[in-house]
């Protein structure tokens, strides 16, 4: 019985570990905490055992904190790389939002002008109030 060289991926690979690889979810044990919770489902069906066999071709729903991702998995993963690397693995499933909320730089802008000054703008300002520390009784 011949050994895969260990460069060379798997046709197979663990759920949690490839979660991870995928950079999902932060950490393997995080990822087997949400499976075995049943957050996850592989090609519609919950899966409750993190060492569940994934395959290129799978579909897997994750129900996570903030959102709900659906993912279809490409390849297997060798390592837990940066993302771009880490993205190669999936293709993104996950119907955009159609809800009326506003993303969080919208929120974030406003007019130029309005909100806090400026620290020129309060040092003017300083300047035209009489000095409060010096009063003679």
């Amino acid at each position: 019985m011949e050994k895969q060289p260990p460069s060379a991926p798997a046709s197979r690979q663990r759920l949690d570990k490839w979660l991870f690889f995928a950079r999902l979810i932060k950490s393997r044990s995080l990822a087997q905490k949400a499976i075995e919770s049943g957050h996850v489902a592989v090609n519609g069906a919950r899966v409750t055992q993190s060492s569940a066999q994934i395959k290129a071709g799978d579909t897997l729903e994750l129900s996570l904190e903030r959102r709900d991702i659906v993912v279809r998995v490409l390849l297997p993963g060798t390592r837990r790389g940066p993302y771009e690397e880490a993205r190669l693995l999936y293709e993104d499933l996950t119907p955009p939002v159609s809800s009326p909320r506003l993303t969080a730089f919208e929120q974030a802008t406003r007019e130029r002008g309005a909100g806090r000054p400026t620290k020129r703008e309060r040092r003017e300002t300083d300047r035209l109030k009489p000095d409060l520390g010096e009063q003679d009784d």
